[in-house]
């Protein structure tokens, strides 16, 4: 077992040894299993926790608040418009109120540097729901979700498809690197991850045994696949006008049967969610209008098969939130 995480922020995981990693995944997995059971856990009662949302998000309020009320805690939500951060009050001014009103700070937004100078000022730990850079409660989902399917992860080749310098793929690259999967990114050699993290991820996976690929070629990139990953080609926050400009660049990285029956017999599709592979969302209607695209992504047929674990990864959320706030309040 790795030294305590009391106490610790949640930010990144490039801030946590694999020991560490390891550890929130062993810990998700029990407080999984007694939710399944219905054994109370109310570990953390008497605590209050509050999430600062910047950013929308269903997954990520409904984890937070689920596995926060599961644990035993008071949690206070606060949307866009619920707070004056940056406003009429600083970040500083802000992290050290809340600091001394709640036992921790969930925050889910924008800049990266926000997230480390809430954690820096408000004296609790704080957590980082996704940033731009990062999304680290997802990553711990996601490898939980590998396991469970595979019954391991260490070894397994994960591709992730599209942009892949976003916060996602960021990630998936940094805990790819921390638990010995082979990571590709697989996408316009101009959507790709900074070097400098590029370099850093190369580093640390050596010493774990995996490799970190870059690749334009869909084909080459898919080959020997056990995971198929994509996300939203604009993500939240950025402008309409650039749909048209993504949709072009990104289409031939689309996971479709082909990407699929490319990759190793039995591998799985995942999305952090939400995803844009049917016309049931007025943002797919209204792609449909301007470009005549039915589905972006994924296909409807991929995230609908049997291969696809995209609901069972968006409820281990809960179980891998949870252990995150457990391990750093107890």
């Amino acid at each position: 077992m790795p030294r305590s995480l009391s106490g610790r922020s949640f930010l990144k995981l490039l801030d946590f040894s694999t020991e560490e990693i390891q550890y929130l995944l062993e810990l998700a997995k029990d407080f999984k299993r007694m939710k399944r059971a219905g054994t109370p856990h109310k570990y953390l009662a008497g605590k209050n926790i509050v999430l600062l949302f910047e950013k929308t998000s269903t997954r990520t309020r409904c984890s937070f608040e689920v596995a926060g009320n599961d644990l035993g805690m008071g949690v206070t939500y606060l949307d866009p418009g619920s707070s004056q951060m940056g406003k009429k009050e600083s970040l500083e001014d802000t992290a050290k109120v809340l600091g001394r009103m709640f036992d921790g700070i969930e925050y889910r937004g924008f800049d990266q540097q926000i997230v480390e100078d809430l954690a820096k000022h408000a004296g609790v730990p704080v957590w980082n729901g996704l940033t731009t850079d990062f999304h680290p409660t997802q990553m711990l989902a996601d490898v939980l979700t590998i396991e469970e399917h595979f019954g391991h992860y260490k070894g397994l080749t994960m591709v992730f498809m599209g942009d892949a310098r976003n916060n996602v793929a960021n990630s998936l690259m940094v805990v790819s690197a921390k638990l010995g999967i082979n990571f590709v990114a697989c996408g316009p050699k101009d959507n790709m991850p900074e070097k400098k993290l590029v370099d850093t991820c190369k580093k640390i996976a050596k010493e774990n045994g995996c490799t970190i690929t870059l690749t334009e070629d869909v084909k080459k990139g898919t080959k020997n696949a056990d995971v198929i990953y994509t996300d939203i080609w604009v993500s939240m926050g950025e402008p309409d006008e650039i749909w048209e400009k993504r949709i072009k660049l990104l289409s031939p990285y689309q996971v479709n049967d082909a990407v699929m029956k490319n990759a190793n017999p039995g591998a799985i599709f995942l999305h952090c969610l939400p995803s844009f592979h049917d016309l049931e969302t007025t943002i797919g209607v209204d792609i449909h209008k301007k470009f005549g695209l039915p589905e972006m992504e994924v296909t409807d047929k991929v995230f609908r098969s049997p291969q696809s674990k995209v609901f069972d990864e968006a409820e281990n959320r809960m179980h891998t939130i949870k252990a995150v706030m457990y391990a750093t309040l107890k």
